[in-house]
């Protein structure tokens, strides 16, 4: 059986992302299409409620994803906590990409300019907290 990975982030994959998820298995990468990505790199911050918000979200990964494809979720804290809490509860896998950050400082100009650089580690799945 395949397994697909849906992105639900703001960023395209690096080479070694995507190698990272070849090696554990992944056969598919599902973006967002681009109304989607849209909707979910704008999470309004004034809306005290997200649900009905996300529910294309929802929606779209209900009619193509299946038992045990991984979801990769960053983003806006509540929209990251619904969508995890989405997945567990409707058998799919909530994973997010650690980073190694460097950080850079060099002098311009008299000024400290400081540049952080990420680095993708792995793949981690989300975990629930158990008694």
């Amino acid at each position: 059986m395949s397994q697909s990975i849906f992105l639900l982030f703001s960023h395209k994959l690096t080479k070694k992302q995507i190698a990272d998820l070849e090696s554990v298995g992944i056969e598919k990468i599902v973006y967002l299409p681009k109304e989607l990505q849209i909707l979910w790199s704008n999470v309004p911050p004034d809306s005290v409620v997200i649900s009905k918000y996300l529910q294309p979200v929802v929606e779209w990964l209900s009619n193509l994803a299946k038992k045990d494809d991984w979801v990769l979720i960053q983003g806006d804290f509540g929209a990251v906590f619904y969508m995890v809490d989405f997945c567990f509860n409707n058998d799919l896998i909530p994973v997010y990409s650690t980073t190694k950050r460097m950080a850079i400082e060099k002098i311009e100009d008299g000024r400290l300019v400081k540049i952080s650089e990420f680095e993708h580690v792995a793949f981690r799945k989300y975990e629930r907290w158990k008694k």
